[in-house]
């Protein structure tokens, strides 16, 4: 008997290990997509996002995956229908997550966000009555303040008739703008203080919007909250340290605080801009 124990030894400690090894497999996280409105080049983004995401995941033991779409209109197609699991979106994208998916809003930069109206500095455009009848870029239709907000104030408030000319990225309204393709073109501040001082120095802000609170960080509800708490946690904490405060300097939210829909984001329901909502196709000429 002794000798067919020691014979079989081997046999039942390599089960019991592979038991384990299934075991832990089984323990793995999942893994959950964050998506990333693409507002400036899929190079850059993923410059910026990955390292960010990287140290969450490695911090609090949360997969998360990193997925950045071609356009802002598929980045709105795949929110609407629920696909990522986290999102970083503009404020009004907030509103059309909660209403489609009940997306809920988990951090926001505490600096309130505002649109700007460029010109070249050599402009003969000195007023907003000055670009009645011309054409302005704008990076998409539903980019909020750079876009969506601006158009509405532009038209309801200003009374001004323009062209829109829809450029998919800020970097691409500044340029045309810098080269003369367009009278004027509409942007974020923290984008355009991202611009490269060559094309920066061109251009002089002729109107700015007022205030709204900036991009969050959404999650899916299907998310459970513990995971959705540790992410945004893990968020807040990376002010605690130069490097985590260098990250959120680049993704454009220095100074993270929690956010609350009713607080932050249902006073934009109250806007009324539905109606300058665009969709994909009727702006690509689909």
């Amino acid at each position: 008997m002794e000798f067919l124990r020691l014979l079989f030894l081997p046999t039942i400690l390599f089960a019991a290990l592979a038991f384990c090894a299934g075991s832990a497999g089984a323990q793995t996280p999942n893994t959950y997509t964050f998506a990333v409105v693409p507002q400036l080049s899929p190079a850059q983004l993923h410059r910026e996002w990955w390292q960010v995401l990287d140290r969450i995941s490695r911090g609090t033991g949360v997969a998360l995956e990193l997925k950045i779409t071609a356009s802002i209109p598929k980045f709105e197609a795949d929110f609407m229908k629920g696909t990522p699991d986290f999102a970083y979106m503009n404020p009004y994208h907030a509103v059309m997550a909660k209403r489609a998916q009940a997306y809920l809003p988990l951090l926001r930069d505490s600096k309130p966000l505002t649109g700007i109206l460029l010109v070249r500095r050599d402009s003969p455009y000195k007023s907003l009555r000055d670009l009645d009848g011309k054409t302005i870029g704008f990076p998409a239709p539903n980019a909020f303040g750079a876009s969506l907000y601006l158009r509405a104030l532009l038209a309801e408030e200003e009374k001004i008739r323009f062209e829109p000319r829809y450029l998919n990225t800020h970097s691409n309204v500044f340029r045309h703008v810098a080269q003369g393709n367009v009278a004027a073109g509409g942007g974020v501040n923290a984008f355009f203080k991202d611009e490269v001082p060559e094309v920066r120095e061109q251009l002089a802000v002729l109107y700015q919007t007022p205030g709204t609170a900036p991009h969050p960080v959404v999650a899916h509800p299907r998310v459970p909250e513990r995971v959705r708490a540790a992410v945004a946690e893990a968020f807040l904490a990376l002010q605690r340290d130069a490097a985590g405060r260098e990250m959120l300097r680049e993704i454009r939210m220095p100074m993270p605080v929690k956010a609350d829909y009713e607080r932050d984001y249902r006073p934009l329901e109250r806007l009324n801009i539905e109606k300058y909502l665009v969709l994909e196709k009727e702006w690509r000429g689909g």
